[in-house]
């Protein structure tokens, strides 16, 4: 009888079997010119600016939620902040970046809303599922960040101290391999049925595409613009959040719908279609190669 109820999800750890569900997606950013363009240093210090200003409304959401469920037993075990969060640092790249206003610069794409949309949703309804979100970035940073740290670091020409460049850099971490296989451990034991496994790894497939939807939606609309003849004229409907003082660090849980939105069309730059293609590759670098040293 034990050995009818012992299926290949329940005889593997969950860790190995992420690896394993997402190889599939992983390979296909894997394979794109991006990924390849991107670790020949081929990227623009605008186009940089761009793709840090989506991963930190990415992470604010992620790490929102994370706060919201850190004491839920189906988070808790890999609640690691100190370690492994990255607001505070995209927050200090951007002021880098766009000077101290930053926040009422940044545009956040509506691929890019997406993505904070749904961990939204999974945090508030389906905390299980926040596992999948948290392992698909943060092991995918911390095992491709100083690869990817260096390269942006000499293709932009960014001050050797790591001013632009504290989203790849973690403090927390003495050791990235210990660390990850500390991390693989607790989420290994989270108690899960056969059916949340499942769920899950679904998730974490959902949110490598997720990953590659930011870009490919913007490589989209850069393509049509040419087809229409009028390469760099593209619209883009974007959204910019104004951030009060008091709300530096973050919103509280729930106060998401607190926040001034506004829409309002942004001209894409004159900028060739060959990079943009290599900046907005960038998000799925992170990932294929993160997951890929996972």
């Amino acid at each position: 009888t034990s050995v009818l109820l012992l299926s290949p999800s329940m005889s593997k750890d969950l860790s190995e079997l992420m690896k394993e569900a997402t190889k599939e997606v992983h390979e296909q950013a894997e394979n794109t010119p991006f990924m390849k363009n991107f670790q020949k240093g081929q990227v623009s210090l605008h186009e940089f600016k761009l793709v840090t200003a989506s991963l930190y409304f990415i992470y604010s959401a992620l790490e929102e939620e994370i706060e919201r469920n850190k004491n839920n037993p189906v988070y808790a075990p890999v609640y690691f902040p100190a370690e492994l969060h990255r607001k505070a640092a995209l927050e200090e790249d951007l002021e880098y970046f766009y000077g101290s206003n930053w926040r009422e610069e940044i545009p956040c794409p509506e691929a890019t809303q997406k993505y904070v949309d749904r961990l939204h949703y999974v945090g508030k309804n389906q905390p299980e599922l926040l596992v999948a979100h948290a392992y698909t970035r943060y092991l995918g940073d911390l095992s491709g960040g100083q690869v990817l740290k260096k390269i942006a670091q000499k293709a932009l020409q960014l001050p050797s101290t790591g001013e632009g460049l504290a989203f790849f850099t973690f403090d927390g971490v003495s050791n990235a391999t210990k660390f990850k296989q500390l991390y693989r451990s607790r989420m290994n034991a989270l108690e899960m049925d056969l059916a949340t496994k499942r769920r899950v790894l679904e998730e974490a497939k959902k949110a490598f595409l997720l990953n590659i939807q930011v870009f490919e939606a913007l490589q989209e609309l850069v393509s049509k613009g040419q087809e229409n003849g009028h390469p760099g004229q593209t619209k883009v409907e974007l959204r910019t959040r104004n951030v009060n003082k008091s709300h530096e660090h973050g919103p509280a849980p729930g106060k998401e719908s607190e926040r001034t939105k506004k829409r309002h069309t942004n001209m894409i730059p004159t900028t060739p279609l060959v990079r943009w293609i290599l900046a907005l590759s960038f998000l799925a670098t992170t990932v294929a190669v993160g997951l890929f040293a996972m």
